[in-house]
């Protein structure tokens, strides 16, 4: 897995090391890209219905400024952790080049699932594979 270690919005540090233990869902968005601000609501749907289990969501700007994402969350409210790639340093490491990118990390800190482009994320196959993860 390649490191991920960047600041949300408030300039608190997150390393993805320190989220061992948990299923990860990481994933590259952008203000201008149709299908994640389509998908976001089913992400915010996932975090709410798999609170209490081991599973974080961390969704990397790709490259946009603070102003810009700030008024994008004013119109779709989430409340997962916005992290930002301002320099593009975490497209590189990841080789994103489809947004959304998304990729499920295991407990061990290992890239068990990658899906290019949109989903419904609290769908029942998704769920079924999210929460199987937890489980283990």
């Amino acid at each position: 897995t390649p490191p991920l270690a960047l600041k949300d919005l408030n300039g608190k540090a997150h390393d993805l090391k320190d989220y061992r233990g948990q299923v990860v869902m990481v994933q590259f968005w952008a203000t201008y890209c149709a299908p994640c601000i389509k998908e976001m609501p089913s992400v915010e749907r996932l975090k709410t219905k798999l609170a209490g289990k081991p599973f974080t969501i961390l969704a990397v700007n790709m490259g946009e400024n603070e102003r810009e994402v700030r008024a994008f969350l004013n119109k779709i409210k989430v409340d997962f952790t916005i992290l930002m790639d301002g320099d593009a340093q975490a497209i590189a490491a990841w080789k994103v080049f489809v947004a959304p990118s998304t990729f499920l990390i295991d407990s061990q800190g290992k890239i068990r699932y990658t899906l290019q482009g949109g989903a419904e994320w609290d769908a029942p196959e998704l769920m079924q594979v999210i929460v199987g993860m937890t489980a283990e």
